[in-house]
């Protein structure tokens, strides 16, 4: 049984995920823990559910989503990976911070790479990693076909879609994306956002005014 549970974190209001199944393995999803509480807050969840961590995956790369890499990476000693095409964004972490009026420390580069259409792998999960720039240029979504659930960073969200003024954005490669990978997929998946609340494809595909 897989268990999203959702941390609302950060001054940006970042969503990073814990996700588990039945085995007691769990993956971080965009580590955005920025506050002591927020520390202490995730720790405590993953000794009470005793979940055994296995790895940091990263949809993209921006400041938001790797404010904790390092404090997760640290505490449970494990991988923190993303596409190699966000990869500059993880050796610019101060100066993004520094661009929003963050304090951020340098986060070390990943320890390795998704890549469109592999695996990522944990207990007995497995999600399908699709790349959906546009957003950033090595955006990656997860997608766990048995679930119906898609794990969608800064893609899409509730009746909106990721900024693309940032470096590597482009508005019209993240519509095409959206359009040809995303609802492509079957309508009733569910969509857990980067920020806000979750959604499915199909209320999106037929809503969404940046989309219909």
């Amino acid at each position: 049984m897989l268990k999203v549970e959702k941390f609302v974190v950060n001054p940006l209001q970042e969503n990073t995920y814990v996700i588990s199944d039945e085995t007691g393995e769990c993956i971080f999803v965009d580590p955005g823990f920025y506050f002591r509480q927020e520390h202490r807050e995730i720790k405590e969840y993953v000794t009470d559910n005793q979940l055994k961590p296995v790895m940091i995956a990263n949809t993209h790369c921006h400041f938001d989503h790797i404010m904790g890499v390092e404090f997760i990476r640290e505490e449970y000693e494990i991988p923190f990976c993303a596409h190699p095409d966000d990869a500059f964004w993880v050796e610019k972490a101060v100066d993004q911070g520094e661009m929003f009026g963050f304090e951020m420390k340098p986060v070390g580069a990943p320890n390795s790479f998704f890549h469109e259409n592999e695996t990522l792998e944990f207990g007995n999960t497995s999600f399908r990693i699709i790349h959906v720039p546009g957003h950033s240029p090595g955006h990656v979504v997860f997608y766990a076909e048995k679930e119906n659930v898609l794990i969608g960073g800064d893609v899409l969200f509730y009746g909106s879609i990721g900024r693309t003024d940032l470096p590597g954005g482009d508005h019209q490669t993240l519509i095409s994306n959206i359009k040809n990978k995303l609802f492509s997929l079957p309508g009733k998946t569910k969509v857990f956002c980067g920020h806000g609340p979750e959604t499915t494809l199909e209320f999106e595909k037929t809503s969404n005014p940046f989309l219909t």
